[in-house]
């Protein structure tokens, strides 16, 4: 596996509320989140910074996870910890009540992939079949298009398009929709919050990971194209590609 974490503060925005990066397990498997915080004047990037710092400190103490029902049963658990860690610790600081984060994380091994999210940060897959969403938004216009009420093409330009229905930290108990699916050598994933989705579309994304270019380029390509075209938000992203597993000696990352 190999891994590319970016974030970048924007055009706008006068400090990032987004976290996120790549971890490694005693074992050395890999897990990328990305989180995208809200509420109140630097609360959000608490409440990111803390759900980054939670499953990352479980993550590098974890040991190897073996199938995709324990991977996912790691992953309930963990974002349990998550959601009671921020919650809790915007009840007791007066400045952070309501913070929240969106999150999307995903473990991979070289046999599958186990996905969580909440909110409408994103991941996506590209493979052999094509390119696709494989997280669905928590959010108000989703929820919209979903039932009929509203067009893919009318949620874009939506007045509360950027309102979500579900977050880490706003609720005592929140659950994350997890899944596990598998993956061939080649094949990569992207995880990014709304600040690169609502900038970059779904056809662009698609042309900058099928380019068999260097990750780390492909990366900053994306992140540039997002502040070209107004950088309203921070922009974050992790991109995974599924490689040959590693010789004796040598490291991905």
């Amino acid at each position: 596996m190999i891994g590319k974490f970016l974030t970048d503060r924007g055009q706008i925005r006068s400090h990032n509320e987004d976290a996120g990066g790549i971890f490694f397990n005693q074992d050395g498997q890999f897990l990328a989140i990305i989180a995208d915080g809200m509420g109140g004047h630097q609360a959000g990037d608490v409440a990111s910074e803390m759900a980054t710092s939670v499953i990352q400190k479980k993550w590098i103490d974890s040991n190897k996870l073996h199938s995709p029902e324990e991977t996912e049963e790691w992953l309930t658990k963990t974002v349990l910890e998550m959601n009671k860690t921020i919650y809790d610790h915007a009840l007791q600081k007066e400045e952070c009540n309501g913070m929240g984060t969106t999150a999307v994380i995903a473990i991979c091994t070289d046999e599958f992939v186990t996905t969580a999210h909440i909110g409408d940060s994103r991941i996506y897959m590209l493979n052999e079949s094509g390119f696709s969403q494989v997280t669905e938004d928590h959010s108000l216009v989703n929820e919209l298009v979903r039932s009929g009420q509203i067009t893919k093409e009318d949620a874009e330009h939506h007045p509360r398009k950027n309102l979500i229905l579900k977050a880490l930290g706003t609720e005592e108990n929140v659950a994350a929709d997890i899944q596990s699916i598998g993956w061939e050598l080649g094949d990569k994933l992207l995880l990014c919050s709304d600040g690169l989705t609502n900038k970059v579309s779904d056809e662009n994304l698609f042309n900058f990971l099928k380019l068999d270019s260097d990750i780390n380029e492909t990366a900053q390509k994306m992140v540039d194209l997002a502040n070209e075209l107004g950088g309203e938000d921070n922009i974050s992203l992790v991109i995974v590609q599924h490689d040959a597993p590693k010789k004796e000696g040598e490291t991905s990352c």
